[in-house]
Protein backbone atom coordinates (compact mmCIF):
# COMPACT_ATOMS: atom_id res chain seq x y z
CA UNK A 1 0.00 0.00 0.00
CA UNK A 2 1.45 3.35 -0.98
CA UNK A 3 -0.40 6.58 -0.18
CA UNK A 4 0.29 9.02 -3.02
CA UNK A 5 -1.91 11.89 -1.83
CA UNK A 6 1.05 13.72 -0.30
CA UNK A 7 2.45 14.25 -3.81
CA UNK A 8 -0.22 16.90 -4.20
CA UNK A 9 1.48 19.02 -1.55
CA UNK A 10 2.94 22.33 -2.81
CA UNK A 11 6.49 21.12 -2.17
CA UNK A 12 6.37 19.19 -5.45
CA UNK A 13 6.28 19.99 -9.14
CA UNK A 14 4.75 17.82 -11.84
CA UNK A 15 8.18 16.35 -12.66
CA UNK A 16 8.43 15.03 -9.10
CA UNK A 17 5.05 13.34 -9.36
CA UNK A 18 6.06 11.67 -12.62
CA UNK A 19 9.36 10.60 -11.10
CA UNK A 20 7.68 8.96 -8.11
CA UNK A 21 5.16 7.11 -10.27
CA UNK A 22 7.73 5.90 -12.80
CA UNK A 23 10.18 4.72 -10.14
CA UNK A 24 7.46 2.94 -8.18
CA UNK A 25 6.45 1.01 -11.31
CA UNK A 26 10.06 0.26 -12.22
CA UNK A 27 11.00 -0.90 -8.72
CA UNK A 28 7.98 -3.20 -8.59
CA UNK A 29 9.11 -5.05 -11.69
CA UNK A 30 12.83 -4.50 -12.28
CA UNK A 31 14.72 -4.40 -8.97
CA UNK A 32 17.09 -7.36 -8.59
CA UNK A 33 16.03 -9.75 -5.85
CA UNK A 34 18.02 -9.74 -2.62
CA UNK A 35 20.21 -12.81 -2.11
CA UNK A 36 22.54 -14.07 0.60
CA UNK A 37 25.43 -12.67 -1.46
CA UNK A 38 25.09 -9.10 -0.20
CA UNK A 39 28.06 -7.79 -2.19
CA UNK A 40 26.77 -9.35 -5.40
CA UNK A 41 23.27 -8.02 -4.78
CA UNK A 42 24.63 -4.49 -4.25
CA UNK A 43 26.55 -4.66 -7.51
CA UNK A 44 23.49 -5.96 -9.37
CA UNK A 45 21.26 -3.23 -7.92
CA UNK A 46 23.79 -0.52 -8.82
CA UNK A 47 23.96 -1.74 -12.42
CA UNK A 48 20.17 -1.87 -12.66
CA UNK A 49 19.77 1.63 -11.19
CA UNK A 50 22.47 2.94 -13.51
CA UNK A 51 21.11 1.34 -16.66
CA UNK A 52 17.63 2.66 -15.91
CA UNK A 53 18.99 6.16 -15.39
CA UNK A 54 18.00 6.58 -11.74
CA UNK A 55 21.55 7.19 -10.54
CA UNK A 56 21.79 10.44 -12.50
CA UNK A 57 19.63 11.97 -9.75
CA UNK A 58 22.37 11.24 -7.19
CA UNK A 59 25.36 11.62 -9.53
CA UNK A 60 24.33 14.38 -11.96
CA UNK A 61 25.85 14.66 -15.40
CA UNK A 62 28.16 17.55 -16.22
CA UNK A 63 26.12 20.69 -16.80
CA UNK A 64 22.95 19.19 -15.34
CA UNK A 65 22.92 21.60 -12.42
CA UNK A 66 22.88 20.85 -8.70
CA UNK A 67 21.32 17.76 -7.16
CA UNK A 68 17.56 18.17 -6.75
CA UNK A 69 17.06 17.18 -3.12
CA UNK A 70 13.33 16.59 -3.52
CA UNK A 71 14.05 14.03 -6.25
CA UNK A 72 16.74 12.49 -4.07
CA UNK A 73 14.29 12.13 -1.19
CA UNK A 74 11.47 10.75 -3.35
CA UNK A 75 13.79 8.14 -4.81
CA UNK A 76 15.11 7.07 -1.42
CA UNK A 77 11.61 6.92 0.04
CA UNK A 78 10.33 4.81 -2.87
CA UNK A 79 13.30 2.44 -2.96
CA UNK A 80 13.21 1.98 0.83
CA UNK A 81 9.54 1.05 0.63
CA UNK A 82 10.40 -1.66 -1.92
CA UNK A 83 13.80 -2.93 -0.71
CA UNK A 84 16.10 -1.54 1.96
CA UNK A 85 19.27 -2.65 0.20
CA UNK A 86 18.21 -0.78 -2.96
CA UNK A 87 17.93 2.44 -0.96
CA UNK A 88 21.35 1.75 0.55
CA UNK A 89 22.98 1.30 -2.86
CA UNK A 90 21.39 4.42 -4.33
CA UNK A 91 22.33 6.52 -1.30
CA UNK A 92 25.95 5.39 -1.27
CA UNK A 93 26.41 6.10 -4.97
CA UNK A 94 25.43 9.67 -4.15
CA UNK A 95 27.15 10.06 -0.79
CA UNK A 96 30.39 8.67 -2.21
CA UNK A 97 30.40 11.19 -5.05
CA UNK A 98 28.54 14.34 -3.99
CA UNK A 99 31.71 15.86 -2.52
CA UNK A 100 33.29 15.38 -5.96
CA UNK A 101 30.20 16.80 -7.67
CA UNK A 102 30.21 19.88 -5.43
CA UNK A 103 33.93 20.56 -5.02
CA UNK A 104 35.85 18.44 -7.52
CA UNK A 105 37.82 19.77 -10.46
CA UNK A 106 36.61 19.20 -14.00
CA UNK A 107 39.20 16.43 -14.36
CA UNK A 108 38.10 14.75 -11.11
CA UNK A 109 34.45 14.84 -12.11
CA UNK A 110 35.20 13.46 -15.57
CA UNK A 111 37.27 10.62 -14.14
CA UNK A 112 35.29 9.47 -11.12
CA UNK A 113 31.61 10.29 -11.71
CA UNK A 114 30.64 8.50 -14.97
CA UNK A 115 31.38 4.92 -13.81
CA UNK A 116 29.44 5.51 -10.57
CA UNK A 117 26.54 7.07 -12.48
CA UNK A 118 26.38 4.02 -14.76
CA UNK A 119 26.46 1.65 -11.80
CA UNK A 120 29.66 -0.04 -12.94
CA UNK A 121 31.64 1.29 -9.95
CA UNK A 122 30.54 1.57 -6.31
CA UNK A 123 31.48 4.62 -4.25
CA UNK A 124 32.12 5.22 -0.55
CA UNK A 125 32.40 8.10 1.93
CA UNK A 126 35.01 7.61 4.68
CA UNK A 127 34.56 10.05 7.56
CA UNK A 128 33.96 8.00 10.73
CA UNK A 129 36.76 6.61 12.89
CA UNK A 130 36.82 4.31 15.95
CA UNK A 131 36.89 7.34 18.26
CA UNK A 132 35.47 9.96 15.90
CA UNK A 133 31.98 9.14 14.71
CA UNK A 134 29.59 11.98 15.43
CA UNK A 135 32.52 13.96 16.89
CA UNK A 136 34.39 14.85 13.71
CA UNK A 137 36.71 17.10 15.71
CA UNK A 138 38.29 13.99 17.26
CA UNK A 139 39.57 12.76 13.88
CA UNK A 140 43.11 11.35 14.03
CA UNK A 141 43.73 10.06 10.49
CA UNK A 142 46.70 12.07 9.20
CA UNK A 143 47.56 13.42 5.78
CA UNK A 144 51.26 14.28 5.59
CA UNK A 145 52.55 16.41 2.72
CA UNK A 146 55.04 14.86 0.31
CA UNK A 147 56.52 16.10 -2.94
CA UNK A 148 53.68 15.92 -5.43
CA UNK A 149 51.22 14.26 -3.08
CA UNK A 150 50.12 13.15 0.37
CA UNK A 151 50.62 10.18 2.70
CA UNK A 152 47.56 8.96 4.61
CA UNK A 153 47.86 7.08 7.90
CA UNK A 154 44.98 6.11 10.15
CA UNK A 155 41.81 4.06 10.50
CA UNK A 156 38.27 4.59 9.26
CA UNK A 157 35.37 2.41 10.37
CA UNK A 158 31.66 1.83 9.75
CA UNK A 159 32.38 2.61 6.10
CA UNK A 160 29.46 1.66 3.87
CA UNK A 161 30.54 -0.17 0.69
CA UNK A 162 33.84 -0.84 2.45
CA UNK A 163 35.62 -3.61 0.58
CA UNK A 164 33.56 -3.33 -2.62
CA UNK A 165 33.85 0.37 -3.52
CA UNK A 166 36.03 1.46 -6.42
CA UNK A 167 36.99 4.68 -4.63
CA UNK A 168 36.67 6.31 -1.21
CA UNK A 169 36.27 9.99 -0.37
CA UNK A 170 38.52 10.15 2.71
CA UNK A 171 38.82 12.91 5.28
CA UNK A 172 42.09 13.38 7.17
CA UNK A 173 43.91 15.96 9.30
CA UNK A 174 46.31 17.69 6.92
CA UNK A 175 47.58 20.34 9.35
CA UNK A 176 49.53 18.62 12.16
CA UNK A 177 49.15 21.66 14.39
CA UNK A 178 45.39 21.97 13.97
CA UNK A 179 42.76 21.04 16.53
CA UNK A 180 39.02 20.52 16.39
CA UNK A 181 37.44 20.75 12.96
CA UNK A 182 40.16 22.99 11.53
CA UNK A 183 42.90 21.63 9.29
CA UNK A 184 40.95 18.74 7.76
CA UNK A 185 41.17 17.91 4.06
CA UNK A 186 39.37 15.53 1.69
CA UNK A 187 41.03 13.10 -0.73
CA UNK A 188 39.87 10.62 -3.37
CA UNK A 189 41.52 7.26 -2.70
CA UNK A 190 41.07 4.51 -5.24
CA UNK A 191 40.51 1.03 -3.86
CA UNK A 192 43.69 -0.45 -5.35
CA UNK A 193 45.98 2.24 -3.89
CA UNK A 194 48.92 0.60 -2.04
CA UNK A 195 48.67 1.18 1.68
CA UNK A 196 44.85 0.94 1.79
CA UNK A 197 43.82 -2.28 3.53
CA UNK A 198 40.36 -3.63 4.31
CA UNK A 199 41.03 -4.64 7.91
CA UNK A 200 37.68 -6.32 8.55
CA UNK A 201 34.16 -6.60 7.28
CA UNK A 202 31.53 -5.64 9.86
CA UNK A 203 28.41 -7.76 10.29
CA UNK A 204 25.27 -5.85 11.28
CA UNK A 205 21.65 -6.80 11.98
CA UNK A 206 20.46 -5.73 8.52
CA UNK A 207 23.11 -7.16 6.15
CA UNK A 208 24.90 -4.31 4.39
CA UNK A 209 28.53 -4.12 3.19
CA UNK A 210 30.42 -2.30 5.95
CA UNK A 211 34.13 -2.39 6.74
CA UNK A 212 37.02 -0.96 8.69
CA UNK A 213 39.73 0.59 6.50
CA UNK A 214 43.37 1.02 7.52
CA UNK A 215 45.64 3.52 5.78
CA UNK A 216 49.34 2.82 6.29
CA UNK A 217 51.74 4.89 4.18
CA UNK A 218 48.93 5.21 1.63
CA UNK A 219 50.06 7.72 -0.99
CA UNK A 220 47.82 9.79 -3.23
CA UNK A 221 48.80 12.53 -5.71
CA UNK A 222 48.00 16.21 -5.24
CA UNK A 223 45.44 15.84 -8.03
CA UNK A 224 43.34 13.65 -5.71
CA UNK A 225 42.78 16.35 -3.11
CA UNK A 226 39.22 17.68 -3.13
CA UNK A 227 38.65 21.39 -2.83
CA UNK A 228 40.88 23.65 -0.80
CA UNK A 229 43.27 22.06 1.69
CA UNK A 230 42.28 22.53 5.32
CA UNK A 231 38.62 23.07 4.44
CA UNK A 232 37.58 19.44 4.71
CA UNK A 233 35.07 20.01 7.50
CA UNK A 234 33.18 22.47 5.32
CA UNK A 235 33.16 19.91 2.49
CA UNK A 236 31.91 17.15 4.77
CA UNK A 237 29.11 19.29 6.23
CA UNK A 238 28.02 20.51 2.79
CA UNK A 239 27.84 16.86 1.69
CA UNK A 240 25.77 15.85 4.71
CA UNK A 241 23.53 18.90 4.24
CA UNK A 242 22.44 17.42 0.92
CA UNK A 243 21.99 13.86 2.13
CA UNK A 244 20.73 14.25 5.70
CA UNK A 245 17.11 14.97 4.67
CA UNK A 246 17.24 11.90 2.44
CA UNK A 247 18.00 9.71 5.47
CA UNK A 248 14.66 10.90 6.82
CA UNK A 249 13.12 10.06 3.45
CA UNK A 250 14.45 6.49 3.64
CA UNK A 251 12.97 6.16 7.13
CA UNK A 252 9.70 7.49 5.71
CA UNK A 253 9.75 4.77 3.06
CA UNK A 254 10.27 2.08 5.70
CA UNK A 255 7.44 3.54 7.79
CA UNK A 256 5.03 3.69 4.85
CA UNK A 257 5.73 0.04 4.03
CA UNK A 258 5.24 -0.98 7.67
CA UNK A 259 1.97 0.95 7.84
CA UNK A 260 0.71 -0.72 4.67
CA UNK A 261 1.63 -4.16 5.98
CA UNK A 262 -0.07 -3.39 9.32
CA UNK A 263 -3.24 -2.18 7.59
CA UNK A 264 -3.43 -5.35 5.50
CA UNK A 265 -2.85 -7.52 8.57
CA UNK A 266 -5.43 -5.67 10.67
CA UNK A 267 -8.10 -6.02 7.99
CA UNK A 268 -7.38 -9.70 7.27
CA UNK A 269 -6.69 -11.07 10.75
CA UNK A 270 -9.81 -12.28 12.55
CA UNK A 271 -9.86 -11.70 16.29
CA UNK A 272 -12.83 -12.38 18.60
CA UNK A 273 -15.02 -13.07 15.59
CA UNK A 274 -14.24 -9.84 13.70
CA UNK A 275 -11.34 -8.27 11.79
CA UNK A 276 -8.65 -6.90 14.09
CA UNK A 277 -9.15 -3.51 12.42
CA UNK A 278 -12.48 -3.16 14.25
CA UNK A 279 -10.77 -3.05 17.66
CA UNK A 280 -10.51 0.51 18.95
CA UNK A 281 -7.03 -0.07 20.36
CA UNK A 282 -5.82 -1.16 16.93
CA UNK A 283 -7.53 1.81 15.28
CA UNK A 284 -5.83 4.16 17.74
CA UNK A 285 -2.47 2.62 16.92
CA UNK A 286 -3.10 2.97 13.18
CA UNK A 287 -4.10 6.61 13.66
CA UNK A 288 -0.88 7.36 15.53
CA UNK A 289 1.15 5.64 12.80
CA UNK A 290 -0.56 7.62 10.03
CA UNK A 291 -0.05 10.91 11.84
CA UNK A 292 3.64 10.20 12.48
CA UNK A 293 4.14 9.37 8.79
CA UNK A 294 2.54 12.61 7.60
CA UNK A 295 4.48 14.69 10.13
CA UNK A 296 7.72 13.04 8.98
CA UNK A 297 6.93 13.69 5.33
CA UNK A 298 6.21 17.36 6.03
CA UNK A 299 9.57 17.82 7.74
CA UNK A 300 11.53 15.87 5.12
CA UNK A 301 10.05 17.66 2.12
CA UNK A 302 10.12 21.07 3.77
CA UNK A 303 13.88 20.63 4.17
CA UNK A 304 14.29 19.40 0.60
CA UNK A 305 12.14 22.24 -0.81
CA UNK A 306 14.10 24.82 1.17
CA UNK A 307 17.36 23.55 -0.28
CA UNK A 308 16.06 23.34 -3.85
CA UNK A 309 13.93 26.47 -4.09
CA UNK A 310 15.41 28.87 -1.54
CA UNK A 311 18.92 27.56 -2.32
CA UNK A 312 20.23 27.99 1.20
CA UNK A 313 21.88 25.94 3.92
CA UNK A 314 19.33 23.76 5.67
CA UNK A 315 21.33 22.59 8.67
CA UNK A 316 18.44 23.07 11.11
CA UNK A 317 15.69 21.79 8.78
CA UNK A 318 17.74 18.75 7.74
CA UNK A 319 18.50 17.88 11.36
CA UNK A 320 14.82 18.12 12.27
CA UNK A 321 13.82 15.95 9.32
CA UNK A 322 16.44 13.31 10.06
CA UNK A 323 15.72 13.27 13.80
CA UNK A 324 11.94 13.13 13.66
CA UNK A 325 11.52 10.83 10.66
CA UNK A 326 13.94 8.17 11.89
CA UNK A 327 12.58 8.17 15.45
CA UNK A 328 8.98 8.13 14.18
CA UNK A 329 9.71 5.29 11.76
CA UNK A 330 11.12 3.22 14.62
CA UNK A 331 7.83 3.66 16.51
CA UNK A 332 5.68 2.97 13.44
CA UNK A 333 7.55 -0.22 12.62
CA UNK A 334 7.47 -1.36 16.24
CA UNK A 335 3.69 -0.86 16.23
CA UNK A 336 3.44 -2.84 12.99
CA UNK A 337 5.34 -5.71 14.58
CA UNK A 338 2.96 -5.57 17.54
CA UNK A 339 -0.07 -5.76 15.26
CA UNK A 340 1.46 -8.82 13.58
CA UNK A 341 1.99 -10.48 16.96
CA UNK A 342 4.30 -13.50 17.00
CA UNK A 343 4.43 -13.50 13.22
CA UNK A 344 5.99 -10.05 13.37
CA UNK A 345 9.25 -11.35 14.83
CA UNK A 346 9.51 -14.24 12.37
CA UNK A 347 12.41 -14.19 9.92
CA UNK A 348 11.16 -13.64 6.39
CA UNK A 349 8.17 -11.49 7.35
CA UNK A 350 8.48 -7.96 5.96
CA UNK A 351 7.90 -6.11 9.23
CA UNK A 352 10.67 -8.13 10.90
CA UNK A 353 13.02 -7.10 8.09
CA UNK A 354 11.97 -3.46 8.49
CA UNK A 355 12.56 -3.68 12.24
CA UNK A 356 16.20 -4.56 11.56
CA UNK A 357 16.59 -2.05 8.73
CA UNK A 358 15.36 1.02 10.59
CA UNK A 359 17.59 0.83 13.64
CA UNK A 360 20.80 2.03 12.01
CA UNK A 361 19.14 5.14 10.55
CA UNK A 362 18.85 6.64 14.05
CA UNK A 363 22.66 6.45 14.30
CA UNK A 364 24.39 7.02 10.97
CA UNK A 365 24.98 10.46 9.46
CA UNK A 366 24.67 11.90 12.95
CA UNK A 367 22.89 10.08 15.77
CA UNK A 368 19.54 11.42 17.02
CA UNK A 369 21.26 12.95 20.04
CA UNK A 370 23.61 14.88 17.76
CA UNK A 371 20.67 16.16 15.69
CA UNK A 372 19.14 17.56 18.89
CA UNK A 373 22.36 19.43 19.64
CA UNK A 374 22.46 20.82 16.09
CA UNK A 375 18.86 22.05 16.30
CA UNK A 376 19.33 23.63 19.72
CA UNK A 377 22.58 25.35 18.74
CA UNK A 378 21.05 26.69 15.54
CA UNK A 379 18.15 28.17 17.49
CA UNK A 380 20.41 29.56 20.21
CA UNK A 381 22.68 31.18 17.62
CA UNK A 382 19.65 32.72 15.94
CA UNK A 383 18.31 33.99 19.26
CA UNK A 384 21.63 35.60 20.11
CA UNK A 385 21.49 37.61 16.89
CA UNK A 386 17.95 38.82 17.46
CA UNK A 387 17.46 42.11 19.27
CA UNK A 388 15.89 41.74 22.68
Amino acid sequence: MADKTYLGWPFFEERHRRLAAELDAWAGSSLPHETEDVDGTCRAIARALGQAGWLRHAVPEEGAGPIDVRSLCLIRETLARHLGLADFVFAMQGLGTVTISLFGTEAQRARFLPPVRSGERLAAFALSEPDAGSDVAAMTTRASKLDGGWRLDGTKTWISNGGIAGHYVVFARSDPDSTGTAGLSAFIVEADTPGLVIAERIEVIAPHPLATLVFADCRVPDSNMLGEGGKGFKLAMATLDVFRPSVGAAALGFARRAFGEAMDRARARMLYGAPMAQLQLVQAKLAEMATAIDASALLVYRAAWSRDVEQRRITREAAMAKLYATEAAQRVIDDAVQIFGGLGVTRGVKVEELYREIRALRIYEGASEVQKLIIARQDLDHAMKEPR
